[in-house]
């Protein structure tokens, strides 16, 4: 009897790739709406915690007797902390257990969160920041690795642009917040105080609910098919053991490589711009417009809905196109550009302020394509441990920047000293940037 041969072999193949695929799509859009939604809710409040202090400085130094150099420190204190824990907390992300971290994470940050509001001197105030940032080290590096466990190379950028959707989005919803708030006077409390202790009971809350919702790895996912996980887990797989034959390194060969040096330098350079405009912006448009604190804070908004926009449309033209250094270094250039026009322009305060709106949206275009890269050439705890570091010591800028801009404020009663040196180091981070990679055979692999 013959042996039975399939006539059309082309018809099987074409078959397999078209129900590989339909498993592909179903699995990345399911892993998609399962993870990023929630993740980008706890990035929103971890921006309200952190950032808050902007929109309190309004009330703040005149109820305690602070000076622009007391806010400008307590503001930079929180990275100090945050800078000690960043590199144990992204390597127990990636050996132990991303959702219990990220827990443990958001419960200890809300609960010191609250203790804000109780303080009465300087002292109490740097010291409950620099708690406030230890509590929180690890979060953003953790959730960085966290993808990374999930998301293909390919689909990173678009994840991480969702996930930093949250970022300019905290500002947009905690703005209008922070100036309610700062406007109630409840059991002997003024607004400021209350906005501690309300913006801190939600880290608490879903801190408890990510033990319950969040799963470490695909193959422990209940919620995907079988399919789906056996795809993403063989894809994830795949793509780790390429990057191990192209570059093979240890967690301290890592740290002490090149491009991840640079990356951190370019970091930290940005962050210096980015947290001494964030934290001053409130400050600088009062000053600015003479307008109420609630209008204050609504106008400090809008920057950040500018740079929703313009952080989802590069992040995603940066995922069809593989290029990842200039679309990280064209924003922040285009951040210093306008910055500067704004310093120039400070005499006419609509002029001035268009300028700033112009300054966040061309920002926030950064950090997408800027956190695809590391995650490019390194996998598991060397690349834990490098998203660790440059954030960590990126972060620092975090303390440069308000620190600097509250000094220079103070010695000469202008704030345009501190955004010069504010766009000095934004330029310097494009640069930076341009040179990851430049001048070796690895520049392909990281344009």
């Amino acid at each position: 009897m013959a042996e039975h041969t399939n006539a059309f072999p082309e018809a099987e193949n074409i078959d397999s790739s078209s129900s590989t695929a339909e498993v592909a799509q179903r699995a990345r859009h399911r892993i998609a709406r399962r993870l990023l939604p929630f993740l980008f809710v706890l990035y929103v409040i971890a921006f309200l915690d952190r950032m808050n202090i902007g929109a309190a400085a309004l009330q703040m130094p005149r109820d305690l007797g602070f000076s622009d150099r007391v806010i400008g420190m307590g503001a930079g204190v929180f990275f100090l902390g945050y800078f000690l824990l960043e590199i144990p907390g992204a390597l127990i992300v990636e050996r132990w257990s991303a959702r219990r971290w990220i827990a443990r994470i958001m419960i200890s940050w809300g609960l010191i969160t609250v203790l804000m509001a109780f303080i009465h001197t300087a002292q109490q105030f740097y010291l409950v920041r620099f708690f406030v940032g230890a509590a929180e080290a690890g979060f953003l590096p953790g959730v960085i690795v966290y993808l990374t466990h999930w998301f293909r190379y390919e689909d990173r950028g678009k994840a991480v642009a969702f996930f930093y959707a949250a970022n300019p989005l905290s500002y947009v919803i905690g703005s209008p917040i922070a100036g309610l708030l700062l406007g109630i006077s409840w059991l002997g409390l003024r607004g400021w105080r209350w906005l501690f202790i309300l913006e801190g009971i939600p880290a608490i809350v879903l801190g408890v609910i990510t033990i319950f919702y969040l799963t470490d790895w695909p193959a422990q996912a209940r919620w995907l098919p079988a399919d789906e996980r056996s795809w993403i887990s063989e894809q994830l797989q795949r793509e780790k053991q390429t990057k191990n034959r192209r570059h093979s390194f240890s967690v301290w060969g890592a740290l002490r490589n090149r491009d991840v040096i640079l990356l951190t330098l370019c970091y930290f350079c940005a962050m210096t711009g980015s947290y001494g405009i964030a934290f001053w912006l409130p400050t600088i448009l009062k000053r600015l417009s003479g307008l109420s604190d609630l209008k204050v804070t609504l106008l400090a908004a809008l920057p950040y809905v500018a740079a929703f926009i313009t952080q989802q449309v590069n992040g995603w033209h940066s995922d069809r196109t593989g290029e990842r250094r200039w679309h990280a270094a064209i924003p922040v250039f285009l951040c210093a550009l306008a910055l500067s026009l704004a310093v120039v322009n400070s005499s006419r305060p609509a002029v001035s302020i268009g300028l700033f709106v112009l300054v966040g949206a061309s920002f926030y275009g950064f950090q997408p394509c800027f956190w695809a890269v590391p995650t490019l050439f390194l996998s598991e705890s060397a690349a834990a441990a490098s998203i660790g570091l440059i954030n960590s010591v990126g972060n620092l800028g975090g303390f440069v920047g308000p620190m600097v801009m509250g000094y220079l404020a103070g010695r000469t009663h202008s704030f345009a000293a501190g955004l010069w040196y504010l766009v000095g180091s934004l330029v310097m981070s494009g640069l930076l940037m341009l040179a990851v990679g430049a001048g070796r055979r690895q520049v392909s692999d990281i344009a």
